[in-house]
């Protein structure tokens, strides 16, 4: 049952056309991801989702709700973690989640979420006492205090280091766990691959393609790459000879093979049966920075 659904959602600013015509629909209990670059109209559509802007046309629901229709019952289904925001300086983990909580009719226990959010440490520090990971763990905290049934996370590991980056990626699964559908706006492959269910591709404000991540890459044609050192001397035509093999060259002493399908068994099974062992043997899969290459033409930093 889908639990957002957008329709032919149009927004310009001006001259510029900033979504067009994106439609797609989330289904309960999914981390979705929109994955697109900076100025792809990821956020503005979010922003639509949110009720925070007014699209030109098309139309969306949130849980059946109108976020244009000026019903207060959005607040309490669904819950935001904005790409930018800050809270006073001075205020305190505790307060801001009593605060928060106040909002809602049927707030969970904030002290039980930050239990499970590893802040209960900080209780009573100071927002500008929090590092990048902890203050992005509380505005987790914050956008889910309400109970939703949605939560919209918007960039939120921009900035982050590898390894606070990887932590917010457990805790979108723990919320996730807690039954909360995610909408995860994201121009990060491997974050948008590691989390997603599925992830509508944006670009230049249009819908690219829509499937799971595994789906993306297969779509894309993408072919897997195998390099090793041969043990002893390689005939070229016992690896050219598999139906899963569509090149085979050399560099050096280097083998590199390309093809698709279960590559890896089919290429390891001929050189067993030849009595070759593969030495420095390393595997490249095709990724999701591959298919965003191929369905669009361009690098998605570019």
């Amino acid at each position: 049952m889908a639990i957002i659904e957008v329709d032919h959602l149009l927004k310009r600013y001006g001259p510029h056309t900033a979504v067009n015509g994106v439609s797609f629909a989330v289904e309960r209990g999914e981390i979705f991801g929109i994955l697109g670059p900076n100025g792809a109209g990821k956020s503005t559509t979010v922003e639509c989702i949110e009720g925070l802007r007014t699209p030109d046309a098309g139309t969306i629901r949130v849980c059946g709700i109108d976020p244009q229709g000026g019903d207060r019952e959005l607040q309490h289904v669904l819950g935001a973690q904005l790409q930018e925001s800050e809270l006073p300086d001075k205020l305190t983990v505790g307060e801001a989640m009593a605060l928060y909580s106040s909002f809602y009719r049927d707030p969970v226990d904030w002290r039980e979420l930050i239990s499970a959010l590893r802040l209960t440490d900080k209780v009573d520090t100071q927002f500008r006492h929090l590092s990048g990971g902890q203050q992005q763990r509380l505005s987790i905290a914050l956008a889910v205090v309400g109970n939703p049934r949605v939560a919209v996370l918007d960039e939120l590991t921009t900035g982050l280091d590898p390894q606070a980056r990887r932590d917010t990626w457990d805790l979108i699964e723990t919320i996730r766990d807690r039954g909360v559908t995610i909408l995860l706006v994201t121009h990060f492959m491997e974050e948008a691959e590691r989390l997603c269910d599925r992830i509508a591709l944006i670009d230049s404000g249009r819908l690219v393609a829509l499937d799971t991540p595994a789906g993306l890459i297969e779509r894309s044609g993408g072919r897997q790459r195998i390099r090793f050192r041969p043990s002893a001397p390689l005939d070229g035509a016992t690896l050219t000879a598999l139906p899963e093999v569509a090149s085979v060259e050399r560099s050096g002493d280097q083998v590199l093979v390309t093809g698709t399908g279960d590559l890896l068994l089919a290429v390891t099974t001929a050189l067993a049966r030849n009595q070759i062992v593969p030495a420095d043997l390393r595997v490249d899969q095709p990724s999701l920075d591959d298919a965003f290459v191929a369905l669009t033409g361009r690098p998605i930093h570019d």
